[in-house]
């Protein structure tokens, strides 16, 4: 009998030890886990650059542990490491007095020259320019362009502004010419916008009636560099304001006339592109973003004057036109290229419910022909050729029954004739084009496929050379596994929702796992991974003892305008009702995916996303961190929440609105907010602590002193936030004391003085 005993009792406390889930090993593990498999990994290349108009590119590969910038030149076939990292980095160190890896580099913007000579990057936010051949580094000032007098094409004449009015004089006179006389202060014409016609006849320039100027405050608690906290105020304008007006206007040089052009094509501007003239100086172009963003327009205005719309897109939502950093780009949807100087447009457009590329009649306005159709979608255009008549183009959803999410590269027709995909292994590919588009590098992966970068022949898609070939063999021997794919039915019954499941490495099938979701619902974009992880944030997180999943619901991008259009409006719906079937989806094929134990955390719009599953599903989602939070879309940037919520502003904010709707929770959050955020007003996140406080409901706070919008998820502070994130999950998922880390940490400080 008490032999049994002993053996159930062994049994326990082994089972015990050896699953438990939230210890002090569980985070070491977790800790480590980047460095590991990071010295694991082999011939891991990140994304190329073409230098220049060379046949050159640079990336940078990781190959166990270690980061080497290297140049690949496709003409004499050689590789090389770009240039002496163990001396660049001694020359940074010096130069910042910050210490640097010459194994773990980290240049922003890096740019090469020509000849490979020399390079220019972002380090810690200063610019510098090294020279190669003897790895020193110099701080390198970007030099400023003033905005001094336009020159005419013909160089005979410039333009200026005189006292808010449009001038011109001869390039060797003094006294300008003043052609306008109704310029003020609160109507001056724009400097920044004066173009010349090609014949050097007439000046195109915007009339700029100034809107509200907004600012958001700051005050820097902690500076570094003084006692006393720090004063600081952006420009930063938010949904519903008043905006500036653009009115274009023409003049002609010799007569000095002035034609003022009819605004009624274009009454409502929330943004007017810059003027463009025709090679022939017959006419001038630019492009009419109606606010709220339903009309968007490609105008065309005559030598005397008189516009016209060429093209006109008036979708019943939304017209998606800007990626995440707020610049025109091909992830969101907005695609011209004139042809033979306007005769025929390329345009791209959802109007069948696809994002599909458009030949437009640059004469008539007229479509020609839709050059590309089906239930598939064109992500962007890299390429066009006037001569042949052909076009480049990335796309995904091609294949039916595969990942709709994975870029593929197409050449096609003018007439929409000649369909040819380029890239055909089954994976994520990343295209781009040398300058004089004879070549191409091809990056591919998948989840499960290690990347591969070849460079191929443009006219015939051969290959030229395999550059690198990554090998995950060592990566799998120590228990690391790729993301497991897995989809399910979304809210329509018949949508397919795709997301990526992440274990732990000592996962056992017969317990029950707590599930964290990692979301971000942005309408911008499609955030699911689809390329090769050799570490994630999201593994270290499983680590500790959960289940982590991302999922893209409907109302993200890259899919058929009507999934897109579940956001218009509604950013509040975040896919919630796709993901929770998707969520139970999983439990149903899977014992061990405990559904009555989810979490959830983002930050950003994910932050709003994560508070919001929270507030609006508290039967599902039980605990949530949010960083950076928009918390409600009045609150924060106007270009991004006018596009999704729509202008004037109305009802459906407020509906939205995780501070209106703050009265509401129930689970347990953990907010995290920087004093100096610039993307995200810190007043959102402290708007909905008031409302917390003001409902009487529990919650957790962490405000980061100097933070910007990285909010201790992508900054200095990155470790503390995955440590507060951790232990928070640890408390409210696995209901656990998590280990203790004040004696640890306090151990580290007094050692490092």
């Amino acid at each position: 009998m008490k032999r049994s005993i002993l053996l159930l009792f062994l049994i326990a406390f082994y089972t015990s030890s050896t699953y438990a889930q939230g210890t002090a090993a569980d985070y070491e593990r977790a800790n480590g886990l980047k460095a590991r498999y990071e010295a694991a990994a082999v011939d891991i290349a990140g994304v190329p650059s073409w230098i220049g108009n060379t046949h050159r590119f640079w990336y940078r590969k990781l190959s166990r542990g270690v980061n080497v910038y290297m140049v690949f030149d496709a003409d004499t076939m050689q590789k090389n490491a770009a240039f002496d990292h163990d001396k660049i980095a001694a020359s940074l160190s010096k130069l910042t007095n910050n210490t640097y890896n010459p194994h773990d580099l980290s240049l922003a913007q890096l740019r090469f020259d020509n000849t490979v000579t020399s390079f220019t990057a972002t380090v810690d936010a200063a610019t510098v320019r090294c020279t190669i051949a003897d790895s020193v580094c110099a701080k390198f000032e970007t030099p400023t362009r003033s905005q001094g007098p336009i020159k005419s094409p013909d160089g005979k004449w410039e333009a200026l502004i005189v006292n808010y009015n449009l001038a011109v004089r001869a390039v060797d006179a003094k006294e300008p010419t003043v052609l306008s006389t109704d310029g003020s202060e609160g109507n001056y014409y724009n400097a920044r916008s004066i173009v010349w016609s090609p014949d050097s006849a007439k000046i195109a320039v915007y009339r700029v009636r100034p809107g509200y100027k907004r600012e958001v405050r700051y005050i820097e608690s902690s500076p570094e560099d003084q006692v006393q906290p720090k004063f600081s105020s952006i420009v930063y304008a938010k949904p519903g304001d008043v905006l500036d007006l653009e009115q274009p206007v023409l003049f002609e040089v010799a007569g000095r006339k002035q034609f003022n052009v009819d605004n009624a094509l274009f009454p409502n501007p929330y943004e007017l592109s810059d003027l463009v003239w025709r090679k022939d100086s017959q006419a001038l172009t630019f492009e009419y973003n109606q606010r709220g963003h339903q009309v968007y327009r490609v105008i065309e205005v005559n030598a005397s004057g008189k516009p016209r719309a060429v093209i006109s897109d008036e979708p019943a939502t939304f017209f998606s036109y800007r990626n995440a950093n707020g610049s025109l780009a091909d992830s969101g949807r907005r695609y011209r290229y004139d042809v033979n100087d306007g005769k025929e447009i390329i345009w791209m457009s959802e109007r069948d419910g696809w994002s599909h590329l458009y030949l437009y009649d640059g004469v008539t306005g007229s479509v020609k022909n839709q050059i590309t159709r089906g239930e598939w979608v064109v992500r962007g255009v890299q390429r066009v050729d006037e001569t042949n008549r052909q076009i480049w183009f990335s796309a995904g959803g091609t294949h039916e029954g595969k990942d709709p999410y994975f870029a593929s590269y197409f050449r096609i027709n003018f007439d929409g004739t000649g369909l040819t995909e380029l890239t055909t292994a089954e994976a994520n590919h990343n295209v781009t084009y040398s300058t004089d588009g004879s070549l191409y590098f091809d990056n591919y992966s998948r989840l499960d496929l290690p990347n591969v970068l070849e460079v191929r022949k443009t006219a015939d898609n051969s290959v030229v050379a395999t550059v690198e070939k990554a090998d995950a063999t060592e990566l799998t021997k120590m228990g690391w596994q790729p993301p497991e794919v897995f989809t399910a039915k979304g809210r329509d019954g018949k949508t397919d929702i795709w997301g990526v499941i992440i274990r732990p490495t000592n996962f056992d099938a017969t317990k029950k796992y707590p599930v964290i979701e990692n979301i971000y619902a942005g309408p911008q974009g499609s955030f699911v991974p689809k390329s090769f992880l050799t570490y994630s944030t999201m593994m270290a997180q499983a680590e500790i003892g959960f289940i982590v999943v991302q999922i893209d619901g409907m109302g993200t991008s890259n899919r058929s305008k009507a999934f897109h259009d579940v956001a218009w409006k509604n950013l509040g719906d975040a896919g919630f009702p796709d993901r929770i079937l998707w969520h139970k989806a999983v439990a149903a094929r899977y014992s061990w995916y405990d559904t009555s134990r989810v979490g959830i955390y983002g930050g950003s719009a994910g932050g709003q996303n994560s508070l919001g599953g929270l507030l609006f599903h508290p039967e599902f989602y039980k605990a949530a961190v949010s960083y950076a939070g928009c918390h409600d879309n009045r609150m924060d940037k106007i270009w991004w929440n006018e596009q999704w919520m729509g202008w004037p502003i109305g009802p459906q904010y407020s509906a939205s609105s995780n501070v209106d709707n703050a009265y509401r929770l129930q689970g347990d959050v953990l907010l995290v907010v920087g004093e100096m955020d610039t993307n995200v007003d810190p007043s959102s996140t402290m708007q909905v602590v008031s409302q917390l406080i003001k409902h009487n409901k529990n919650f957790d706070l962490l405000v980061v002193p100097g933070a910007n919008h990285g909010a201790a998820r992508g900054d200095r502070y990155a470790a503390y936030g995955d440590h507060k994130r951790y232990d928070f999950f640890v408390r409210h998922l696995l209901g656990l004391n998590p280990p203790p880390w004040n004696q640890a940490a306090a151990a580290t400080s007094q050692s490092a003085r």
